[in-house]
């Protein structure tokens, strides 16, 4: 990515998460977060990568559904507020981003390794130990 399609991504990204967090929360069922933005290098699209707190499953689907419903209100209401940085307003299109998720699942199977490591080292000690009482 060029320097100037950076630049606006991130502008993008404090505008979009702005404008969710501050006039459209009481719109949305879900508290969503803006984890990145990416821009097209003629920036006349903006891929905006969003995750939510607390919902899962349905509820999330539904979530996400209803804030794909309101990208025009956001395209709107980006505009507004970026007007003067941009001759022509990128579309804005929402993506789930599940990385929160998928390092959450890594944590955990990481921890499950972690114990069952100890599980095998305490056995072996206790193994040992008993093995030394034979002698």
């Amino acid at each position: 990515m060029s320097i100037r399609t950076e630049r606006v991504a991130k502008l993008v990204q404090q505008d979009v998460a702005d404008i969710l967090a501050n006039e459209l929360d009481h719109e949305l069922p879900a508290l969503f977060t803006v984890t990145g933005v990416r821009m097209t290098k003629d920036l006349s699209i903006a891929y905006v990568y969003v995750s939510a707190l607390g919902e899962k499953g349905p509820a999330l689907k539904a979530a996400f559904k209803h804030l794909q419903e309101m990208q025009p209100q956001v395209r709107r209401a980006l505009a507004a507020r970026m007007r003067h940085q941009l001759r022509s307003m990128p579309d804005v299109r929402f993506f789930y981003d599940e990385s929160l998720e998928q390092a959450n699942r890594m944590d955990a199977l990481l921890d499950q390794i972690r114990a069952e490591r100890e599980g095998r080292e305490g056995a072996q000690d206790d193994s040992k130990a008993a093995d030394g009482d034979d002698a």
